[in-house]
């Protein structure tokens, strides 16, 4: 059984707000992330699932420090974000971005972007961090002539390895990954995912990976946390969450996923409605308008994630 020791990450009641504000309207706010906990252990991966919308990605900026939290806690190591400085923080916690293109300076050549983390955040000599880029670049699959070209001469996986290149360069010991093969081919996702076990394993990593991809999770996460609207509905092992989901929310993302292999085949769930706005959200469960399973308590009351079956789980008729 793991303790708090292996824990690298551990989250509690995170909340983010945005303020929407129009002229002469009275200021909204959209609740982009509310009361989310969870933690991460050493050397495993967590994997984020949901539809887009769901906060996925701006739990990765919030984790990140891109973006500013609104309420909660958040510890890395021990120590709380708020105590950690920049350099240390940034060797410990890294992000690779879902567009490989984008992430990337076009006017830097390879060997410029993968360094900028050491020219960033150390002292080492322009010579060593050569050596370093170049160590790197081998690890990645990436050939020494690449070096000196720029992002525009790679294809879209090459880029990754170079976003992933970079974002190993100061050891981390937490990958956040969000979405990233969600924009290559498919034949060149299986290479990129492959390359991520490999390095996990090499240095020893703890990843939190980010994706709406069902059949990737299943392939990379050791556990699985189900978000819906900013919440998380259901957090267990990826065997509960793939051969025994109990939120109705889950269940239908599991069932709108072709070749899931489930061991247990229920009767397909028909979901009603569309995605509420986040400005405007029920009073109750926000998935309550699209339940087939909704009662007169969903209404009511937001539900509160409890020990079901071994797993947590946010819903008053979980079956």
């Amino acid at each position: 059984m793991k303790t708090s020791i292996d824990q690298i990450l551990k989250v509690d009641s995170l909340h983010k707000t945005y303020e929407i504000k129009k002229l002469f309207k009275p200021t909204l706010k959209l609740n982009a992330l509310s009361d989310i906990n969870f933690h991460l252990d050493k050397k495993e991966t967590l994997g984020i699932v949901g539809e887009s919308g769901c906060g996925k990605s701006t739990l990765a900026k919030v984790l990140t420090k891109l973006e500013a939290r609104t309420q909660g806690e958040i510890t890395l190591l021990g120590k709380k974000y708020d105590e950690i400085l920049a350099e240390e923080f940034h060797s410990k916690i890294q992000m690779v971005f879902q567009d490989p293109y984008q992430s990337l300076n076009p006017r830097k050549k390879a060997l410029d972007i993968i360094a900028d983390p050491l020219v960033i955040n150390t002292k080492i000599e322009a010579n060593e961090r050569r050596d370093l880029v170049m160590a790197m670049m081998k690890k990645v699959g990436l050939r020494d002539e690449f070096a000196l070209r720029y992002p525009h001469h790679f294809s879209g996986g090459q880029r990754q390895r170079l976003g992933i290149a970079r974002a190993l360069m100061l050891h981390p010991e937490v990958l956040i990954l969000d979405e990233p093969v969600s924009a290559l081919d498919v034949s060149i996702q299986a290479q990129v995912l492959n390359l991520l076990l490999e390095l996990q394993l090499e240095f020893n990593l703890a990843y939190l990976f980010i994706s709406h991809d069902l059949s990737v999770i299943q392939h990379m996460s050791d556990r699985i946390l189900v978000m819906y609207l900013g919440r998380v509905v259901e957090y267990g092992t990826r065997d509960q969450i793939f051969n025994n989901p109990l939120h109705p929310y889950t269940q239908i993302l599991l069932e709108s996923a072709p070749k899931t292999n489930r061991a247990n085949e229920n009767q397909a769930i028909v979901v009603k409605g569309e995605l509420p706005s986040a400005l405007n959200l029920p009073k109750g469960c926000a998935f309550e308008p699209r339940c087939p399973f909704a009662t007169a308590a969903c209404k009511e009351s937001v539900p509160l994630l409890e020990i079901k079956q071994g797993r947590e789980v946010a819903c008053f008729e979980a079956r």
